[in-house]
């Protein structure tokens, strides 16, 4: 079936969407503590029942029931497309942001909303739904974010042909979606001398099988004879949920029958511990292609994600992480500079971020390029206070950038 052929909606100063706390807002109060029933309280003052029926949604994933909160956000937007997220604090004159975003899990959008939830930001969120066309009217806008990170690719299409014809100025161009996907980056990365970005294939379990049982080949992925140690993944996980890394055939027959998964990424596995053993993994933002250390998680073990680092109960490797910001900029940042400018040609997003290292040579190790990684500010201030500076600074790095490219289109409309 082609793309729908979508119309611009007319733009509407009056038009207010129903409120919702949003993602950001929830996983915030869930992170610091509070289980489902104080989640349920700080949704239910909502006057509007689809705005009541997203927030649920929301609270469901956030309770480890994905199926039923995406129930419940499909009956959200049966009622209504559009949501504005609230805002405690009232605004005199903020920014006005359009997120144009997909239905789907919490991690099928760019998190808009951590980004903005600290700025002078209204932001109002817009699914498109496959199938179906855009609201005759929606709020007007001084500009858009084109937050759908993970479109099939007649969405993609038809996100593609949103951008160019939008009214108003826009951000995160879908096409370079493809490009980040994680079967196809090390491609697009491919030939750049300061980058390392591991080969990965997506493969089947009868491709898999067949390589067990007569030594076949996988499209795509590196020589047979060297094909361990590789890491393997189900599709569609994050998080390390799935990951195991496979020395050989033995491992990766086990794996094989200890998953129902069908399909899977398989990649080279980079042993990129330091000389102490140790693993540091961080997680760098790009806003207008200026980076921004978010995290750094240090392990050792080599399936490295912050919340498994035991950075909150490790003051030795907090004080390494408050560091390693505190001289991103002169540090890390500088060495690997051409490494990030590569990154900008090939990728080309107004925001980005990497979960990337340092390989034993010296190269910048980029294990994902993602237009939907959270960066947050949802750490304890008490035992993360140095944190705090350095996120407050990447949100008003976003700001500007807003605020840049509203007045750029001020200045020259027809650009």
């Amino acid at each position: 079936m082609p793309p729908l052929q979508d119309a611009i909606p007319a733009l509407s100063d009056t038009l207010t969407p129903p409120a919702i706390r949003g993602v950001a807002d929830l996983t915030t109060f869930a992170y610091r503590g509070n289980g489902f029933d104080g989640l349920i309280d700080r949704i239910r003052p909502n006057p509007t029942e689809a705005g009541t029926l997203y927030d649920l949604g929301i609270a469901l994933q956030l309770d480890f029931r994905r199926t039923e909160g995406l129930h419940l956000q499909e009956a959200a937007l049966r009622h209504s497309p559009l949501f504005r997220l609230h805002r405690d604090a009232p605004q005199s004159e903020p920014i006005r942001l359009l997120a144009l975003v997909g239905p789907g899990d919490l991690m099928v959008n760019t998190p808009i909303d951590f980004l903005t939830n600290h700025l002078d930001v209204r932001l109002d969120l817009l699914h498109v739904l496959s199938g179906k066309a855009l609201p005759a009217i929606i709020p007007d806008h001084d500009i858009a974010f084109f937050a759908y990170s993970d479109p099939d690719p007649a969405m993609l299409q038809r996100l593609t042909a949103l951008y160019r014809a939008w009214p108003r100025p826009v951000l995160n161009d879908p096409r370079f979606l493809p490009g980040v996907a994680r079967d196809v980056l090390s491609r697009s990365l491919a030939g750049v001398a300061s980058i390392r970005s591991p080969e990965t294939a997506s493969v089947t379990r009868e491709e898999l099988q067949a390589h067990l049982s007569s030594g076949a080949p996988i499209a795509g992925f590196v020589a047979t004879d060297i094909m361990f140690p590789s890491l393997i993944r189900p599709a569609g996980t994050h998080a390390g949920h799935g990951l195991s890394l496979a020395h050989g055939s033995d491992d990766l027959r086990a794996y094989l029958q200890g998953t129902d998964a069908e399909t899977f990424y398989i990649s080279t596995f980079v042993d990129y511990a330091d000389s102490r053993g140790l693993y540091c993994k961080s997680r760098v933002a790009f806003i207008d292609r200026e980076p921004f250390l978010c995290h750094m998680a240090v392990s050792s073990h080599w399936m490295v994600h912050y919340l498994n680092a035991g950075m909150s109960t490790s003051a030795e490797k907090r004080t390494e992480e408050e560091a390693a910001m505190a001289g991103f900029d002169t540090g890390f940042a500088r060495r690997h500079r051409a490494a990030f400018e590569a990154l900008h040609e090939r990728l080309g997003f107004d925001f980005y971020s990497i979960d990337c290292a340092e390989s034993p040579d010296g190269r910048l190790l980029v294990f994902e390029a993602d237009a939907g990684a959270i960066v947050h500010m949802m750490d304890p201030v008490d035992i993360f206070a140095y944190k705090q500076p350095q996120m407050r600074r990447t949100f008003d790095a976003f700001g500007t950038l807003l605020r840049r490219r509203i007045d750029a289109a001020t200045i020259n409309p027809d650009a």
